[in-house]
């Protein structure tokens, strides 16, 4: 089968390798679609992290957000997910820690993520290997398109879920980006009152496009009342401005990350009883995610701007955008083209 492969920071090609086979309590998917995310873009560069402290390594192959058909089963898998459309989760734990026990599989001190480290294979490929465990059914209601959108909409949901806010609550949220707007979409679907700050004048527009009124930059922001505060931006001053702008006794939740370290007063935080969450993965969403986009309660597919094969993978990783691309930031792959 066809997969792409980062061989070295910088370089990616598509490669014919040896399809997988599905182990004891592992399925194989055809994968329809997969998404291309800044995560994705920082393997492909070299610079994550993960590098450097040996849980990924070269080659890799990439692709985190997917979805497909199940083409075979392994050992002790039901037969009735033979044929079944599905996504999956990223994060996939040992399963038997206290931490997996717990419900909390994506701290797992032993994670492998998929397509990501600990050299598990991911969805930029014909076909994935995956455990049964980390599967979620998708309904006929969610297409390719928004099946492959499952993973960031568990990210932005649990983000909405971390605000705390209720309906008629009032959220400003940091980044015109993919997490960003699907955290808007998610806290409008909530009936939570969302705002976008960004910079870039095209993405500004497409968040009004999506019907947002309170799209800002920093100099034209408005004096209110931000009763949560979500970044999910990747500049290293937004964290502390976060802390600024919440209301005292509000939230604010950082799913973003920056470059380089922020840094962060922590007397603010103290001063005006502000509660900080993290989110890492989408784990927990998933279901939400899958439900929502079902319902028609969140429509996510206008932030895909287009869909290639598999050998264009390495120019949108480069920053090149299909010509006939529309405005949103999102570009899906098609391994079967």
């Amino acid at each position: 089968m066809r997969a792409l492969i980062f061989t070295a920071p910088g370089q990616a090609e598509v490669q014919d390798v040896d399809p997988p086979e599905p182990g004891p309590g592992e399925v194989v998917v055809n994968v329809e679609r997969a998404g291309v995310c800044g995560t994705d873009v920082e393997l492909f560069t070299g610079g994550m992290d993960y590098f450097r402290t040996g849980r990924a390594r070269h080659p890799l192959r990439p692709g985190h957000e997917w979805c497909g058909r199940v083409s075979a089963t392994g050992e002790g898998v039901e037969p009735a997910w033979l044929g079944r459309r599905v996504t999956g989760d990223t994060m996939l734990g040992c399963g038997r820690c206290a931490r997996c026990r717990a419900g909390r599989h994506h701290v797992c001190a032993d994670l492998a993520e998929l397509g990501i480290s600990r050299g598990r294979a991911g969805a930029l490929a014909e076909q994935v290997a995956v455990p049964v465990s980390a599967l979620h059914a998708l309904p006929e209601e969610v297409d390719e398109t928004l099946g492959a959108l499952v993973e960031p909409g568990g990210n932005a949901l649990r983000a909405v879920r971390a605000t705390g806010l209720e309906p008629g609550g009032r959220l400003l949220i940091f980044g015109t980006g993919t997490i960003g707007l699907l955290t808007a979409l998610f806290a409008r679907a909530h009936g939570i009152e969302a705002h976008l700050l960004g910079r870039d004048p095209g993405e500004l527009e497409r968040a009004r496009a999506l019907g947002f009124a309170g799209v800002w930059t920093r100099s034209s922001l408005p004096g209110l009342a931000w009763h949560a505060v979500v970044d999910a931006a990747n500049a290293p001053e937004l964290p502390a401005l976060a802390l600024d702008l919440v209301e005292p006794a509000g939230r604010v939740v950082y799913i973003g990350l920056a470059a380089a370290p922020s840094t962060l007063d922590t007397r603010g935080m103290v001063l005006k009883d502000v509660t900080a969450v993290g989110v890492l993965g989408g784990s927990a969403g998933l279901a939400g995610a899958i439900s929502a986009y079902a319902t028609g309660a969140v429509d996510a597919r206008p932030l895909v701007a287009a869909t290639v094969g598999l050998a264009g993978t390495v120019d949108v990783l480069a920053g090149r955008r299909p010509p006939d691309a529309g405005p949103g930031p999102k570009i899906h792959i098609d391994p079967r083209r």
